[in-house]
């Protein structure tokens, strides 16, 4: 399984538009996904990098066109995200000379668990 793969199949739902310009999504990753297998054994938990990926792949699926993150300009992980909960991501997307800047912000429970500002560019499909 590819995080790609991993990553849509814990999708849940979203992009659900909100009136102050952000979309909803949410994901739940199973705990006998991959991802969890070395990423700790005795403590699973959501690696940092599959959190990136997820912010750039709602952004993708947002805007119905392939993206490549160029920067990432800030990225905390406030709480372990655990197999099995529901994570939100609320994303607020813009785009100015060619650059589309993504902000992320996850929570599970209602209890802020990251946040990341990223760049991504457009790219042309395979």
């Amino acid at each position: 399984m590819t995080m790609q793969s991993s990553i849509a199949a814990a999708r849940i739902s979203g992009p659900l538009p909100q009136p102050e310009g952000t979309m909803v999504f949410e994901f739940r990753f199973s705990a006998d996904d991959p991802t969890f297998a070395g990423h700790f054994p005795t403590r699973p938990l959501l690696p940092g990098v599959y959190q990136i990926e997820v912010a750039r792949a709602a952004a993708q699926w947002a805007i119905s066109s392939l993206l490549a993150v160029r920067e990432i300009s800030r990225a905390k992980f406030l709480r372990p995200i655990l197999p099995g909960e529901i994570v939100r991501l609320d994303l607020k997307l813009s785009e100015a000379d060619g650059t589309i800047r993504a902000r992320a912000n996850f929570s599970v429970s209602g209890t802020r668990a990251g946040e990341m500002h990223l760049e991504l560019r457009r790219r042309p499909p395979r």
